[in-house]
């Protein structure tokens, strides 16, 4: 282990060392003396909390998702909840759900029975669930947290543990930190206290999830519903679905909810149907990617489909794609979909009179102006946050607090939306529901999705964004970003495209009252915007456009101009 840093070296050494760890995993580092490389990589540092907690490769290694790694988070959080929730009646509880990825079901375990360890409660579901549905009962069952093991949308190799609070939100950077800060104080893995499955569940630290608890959510869900008499007089039974879950959790949860409010001529993608933890069928399972629809578009055209929609493995995702005028399918992009979800429920809320004076609507930073404009139309106040739903959620806990403001819709660019104030995370079953329902609605006014679109767009200008992401992977991946990052913050750029940059601003200092986070948005004169921001649950870099044009094609124009000039520079 000569080319190893000496304090990988240590590292190593420590696991090879430690009475708790099992002998494959031994083995599996062992075998790796050959390859330096590969060791560094696995111990250069340990797996870091992101924007959605632990994120990473599956194997052995500090800087690997296994059953350590997870155990010593989820130690970090028992000590957390005691420390918070210890002298309140009754002990801690937290629910437990995982996807459908390679040991999903093994990591949902060993969280729950290190949790036992501690003496809080696990409420375990038996087989996979989706990430919203454990926002939602976290709430439900009044529990204390909530795990979900999951990588989202992530590449197969990948596996990845978030953590909620007892409002169903996943951990804002102020609670983060005090979990990470107990982790760090772990020197051992023999310092994670754990009882067996079957001591657990003898003491009643182990409590299984199930049918009820599916029920209440699929119930909650439907009642969303801005029109259920509608749907249910048979404008729900005019609209041919296709659906594909891309192998994961959404399955069953969007079906039953699509069928609890009339819709039956709802098409599966069988091909995609079933759990598969390689997600064999699609090179990503992204639904903010047209490739992973092509299964679907392919059905769609044999069953003359009005909408299809996706869902990602843990189902808090959601993409549409439509038809449009010439006939073709087209994959909305998350502002499009927020936009045309906007619309239609304030619309409708103000059409039933049900819309109220102190509306509120929650996007991010990257989140284009768009569907913004239509809310304000409609007397809605808008709200911006940090990128991640956590910081969605947040705001929906102050808004309940003090009153000031209904929550309304919040959404993201990234096919993240919640209506309805029943969970605290992004939710792909309520966004697919809703979006149908909306095709629905409008196909009884002989339009399409692309119709209502293009009128939006007609009347509050043409909106165009684009986002371009750069993997750099491993060690100098990472510093590649830095630098990248830190070259755009010394030499910000004062022209774009013969377009001055008006606006700088640096989100690393604390903006508007966020908290810091390390992303740069750049404004220019003409009302378009560009945004640095590295990733915190991948090893990449994005960046995204948008531009606002007095036509389709002036706005793609536009957006063209200004990605080519500043990937240019990010390239050289």
């Amino acid at each position: 282990m000569a080319e190893l840093s000496h304090s990988v070296e240590e590292k190593v050494k420590s696991w090879l060392d430690d009475p708790s760890i099992d002998e494959a995993t031994k083995e599996e580092l062992r075998a790796l003396a050959s390859n330096p490389a590969e060791l560094e990589d696995r111990f250069y540092r340990d797996l870091e909390f992101g924007t959605g907690g632990l994120r990473g490769v599956i194997g052995a290694g500090s800087n690997r998702m296994n059953r350590y790694t997870v155990g010593r988070a989820t130690q970090g959080l028992a000590q957390y909840l005691l420390k918070v929730h210890g002298n309140q009646e009754g002990r801690p509880s937290v629910v437990i759900a995982h996807d459908s990825r390679h040991f999903s079901p093994e990591f949902a375990l060993e969280a729950a029975l290190v949790l036992a360890g501690n003496g809080i409660e696990a409420k375990l579901f038996p087989s996979l669930r989706p990430t919203p549905q454990l926002s939602f009962t976290v709430r439900h069952v009044a529990a204390t947290g909530g795990i979900v093991i999951t990588a989202s949308h992530n590449p197969p190799e990948y596996n990845g543990y978030k953590v909620y609070n007892a409002n169903g939100g996943q951990l804002v950077p102020h609670e983060a930190e005090q979990v990470i800060n107990n982790i760090k104080g772990l020197t051992s893995f023999e310092q994670v206290q754990r009882l067996t499955k079957e001591e657990a569940e003898a003491k009643g630290l182990l409590v299984w999830l199930g049918e009820a608890e599916d029920e209440a959510f699929f119930n909650t869900v439907a009642g969303v519903s801005l029109n259920p008499e509608l749907l249910a007089s048979g404008a729900a039974k005019d609209v041919v679905v296709v659906f594909t879950p891309l192998h994961g959790t959404g399955n069953i949860p969007v079906r039953r909810v699509l069928d609890k409010l009339g819709f039956t001529q709802v098409h599966i993608v069988k091909e995609q149907e079933q759990p598969d933890a390689e997600f064999s069928t699609v090179k990503s399972p992204n639904p903010e990617e047209r490739e992973a629809f092509k299964l679907a578009i392919e059905l769609g055209e044999q069953v003359g489909a009005d909408i299809l929609i996706g869902t990602d493995p843990d189902a808090d995702r959601m993409g549409a794609v439509v038809k449009n005028a010439a006939g073709e399918y087209e994959v909305l992009t998350g502002n499009q979909s927020g936009a045309i979800l906007v619309h239609y429920i304030l619309s409708q809320m103000k059409e039933a009179g049900k819309l109220p004076g102190n509306g509120a609507i929650v996007k991010t930073i990257v989140t284009s102006e768009f569907g913004a404009e239509i809310a304000r139309y409609y007397g809605a106040e808008v709200f911006n946050t940090l990128t991640g739903f956590k910081y969605i959620g947040e705001k929906m806990d102050q808004f309940e607090q003090s009153g000031d403001h209904t929550y309304l819709f919040g959404y993201e660019e990234s096919y993240g939306y919640l209506a309805g104030n029943y969970a605290r995370d992004k939710d792909a079953i309520v966004a697919s529901t809703l979006i149908c329902e909306a095709a629905a609605y409008y196909k009884q006014q002989g339009k399409s999705l692309v119709d209502v679109l293009e009128e939006l767009y007609a009347k509050f200008g043409y909106y165009r964004e684009s986002l371009v992401s750069r993997t750099l992977k491993g060690k100098d991946g990472l510093a590649q970003i830095v630098a990248l990052m830190e070259k755009f913050r010394s030499e910000p750029p004062q022209v774009i495209g013969d377009i001055p940059v008006t606006k700088v601003e640096d989100f690393s200092l604390g903006l508007y009252g966020l908290p810091k986070e390390n992303v740069l948005k750049f404004s220019l004169e003409d009302g378009s915007w560009f945004c640095l921001r590295p990733s915190g649950t991948e090893p990449k870099i994005k960046f995204y456009f948008a531009v606002r044009g007095t036509s389709g094609a002036d706005a793609a124009a536009r957006l063209e101009r200004i990605q080519e000039e500043v990937l240019k520079r990010v390239d050289a």
